[in-house]
């Protein structure tokens, strides 16, 4: 990357540091904005861990393996209603010819019944309940003729039906759950099973969201004059929320140097700029950034949101989002998007279902430019949008989803198969 010769800045300046009313200076390629923003998380690394009780840790990510310190179950238990038997004892019996057992008393879930089993003898058991000593199998109620205190079994059974061992579900020091998988409400069930009241995962990210703009009313009100009404503010909020980080945007920042500065040294892990990034007299944040942290990217080859920047403050990770909202939600989404799920231990894939659809026309891309396209989809076919420009963004409720067209091609020809991103 080289300096603008015209304009000499210190060394701690990017060249696009200060572009306003100017233009940009180079641009960088997405690939290389996001070699830059891969190597800086790996070397980040994951947020702290932190335990939560095991009843709010569904969605969220696991810190650590978990290793069962108990057998799950810890004790031969009956799998249905019926009979504890020793299989030895009906081995022959058919409905024409049933074998009868004596009774001797009856368990139940959580009430073992004490005395070992002999021959010739059966108990009445419930499904849960502790296998006594002697009992090999268990004689569904539905096999059974019962008479005083005897039952008649109508079908022999083999040893080890209908019964589960110790340990058949988990087995003491088997790990159960690795690092870094998103807990399901069925992952929480089995970590109860082991004991575990409490769960460690990874921290959220927290991410502070700045909407700056004077032209900006706040969320709720009714666009007026020449002023509109915030819409990246509760988009990003959203899409934060998506990530599972936890978003705070507590209002409209004016187009003040100093109010956005006091607004991005919010001690978070995250920073997202929405506004101020661009060749506007009042664009502020990528000096801001340059002087008090570092501006890393500035200008990136792609479209929408070519304004995009990036960088540090201290240990955060700041974001320069563009104003214009389908701009603010690509770059959000190429690169905020990553780095918030990679700090809080998800994956880095997008979270959108994918679908391959043949183009019913030419999809044309400028050469050396990442492109993002937003289409509609009809019977496995897919039509780009006319009306798309950055700043409607009710172009993205309108369209099923999007095509990406990589830096190094110039778009597709109609007929031809392309992968889609869904916005389900």
């Amino acid at each position: 990357m080289t300096y603008d010769k015209e304009m000499p800045k210190p060394p701690f300046q990017h060249p696009n540091a200060d572009v306003r009313m100017r233009g940009f200076v180079e641009r960088v390629s997405a690939e290389e904005a996001l070699g830059w923003l891969d190597a800086e998380l790996e070397r980040h690394g994951l947020l702290s861990d932190e335990y939560v009780a095991l009843v709010h840790a569904a969605g969220r990510v696991l810190a650590q393996d978990v290793t069962s310190p108990v057998n799950v179950p810890n004790f031969n238990r009956a799998m249905m209603d019926g009979y504890g038997i020793r299989a030895a004892d009906i081995r022959g019996a058919t409905a024409a010819t049933p074998i009868a057992l004596e009774v001797v008393g009856e368990c139940f879930p959580g009430k073992p019944f004490a005395s070992a089993i002999l021959a010739g003898q059966a108990i009445r058991i419930m499904t849960g309940a502790p296998l006594p000593p002697g009992v090999d199998a268990v004689l569904p109620v539905e096999n059974t003729i019962r008479q005083g205190t005897q039952v008649f079994a109508a079908c022999e059974l083999e040893h080890g039906k209908n019964y589960g061992n110790v340990g058949e579900d988990i087995r003491a020091g088997e790990v159960v759950l690795r690092a870094g998988r998103v807990l399901r409400p069925q992952d929480l069930g089995v970590l109860s099973s082991i004991g575990h009241g409490t769960v460690p995962i990874v921290r959220k990210p927290r991410v502070r969201v700045v909407v700056t703009g004077d032209e900006l009313l706040p969320v709720g009100s009714v666009p007026a004059g020449s002023q509109i009404v915030d819409a990246n503010g509760p988009m990003l909020t959203a899409l934060v929320g998506r990530d599972g980080g936890v978003a705070n945007h507590p209002g409209i920042v004016p187009d003040d140097r100093q109010a956005i500065r006091a607004a991005i040294e919010d001690d978070v892990d995250v920073i997202l700029v929405s506004g101020g990034s661009s060749v506007g007299q009042e664009d502020y944040v990528p000096t801001l950034l340059a002087e008090h942290g570092q501006l890393a990217v500035h200008g990136i080859a792609m479209r929408p949101a070519g304004p995009l920047g990036m960088g540090r403050l201290g240990e955060r990770f700041v974001f320069l989002l563009p104003g214009n909202p389908v701009a603010c939600l690509w770059g959000y989404d190429l690169f905020a998007s990553r780095a918030i799920r990679t700090l809080g231990g998800r994956s880095i894939d997008w979270p959108y279902r994918r679908t391959i659809a043949r183009l019913t026309r030419d999809l044309k891309s400028p050469p050396d430019r990442l492109d993002y396209i937003r289409v509609k989809l009809t019977d496995e076919e897919v039509e780009p949008l006319g009306r798309s420009g950055a700043s409607v963004l009710s172009s993205t409720t309108r369209c099923d989803g999007f095509v990406v067209v990589p830096t190094d091609s110039a778009g597709y020809h109609a007929g031809t198969e392309v992968e889609v991103f869904l916005y389900d």
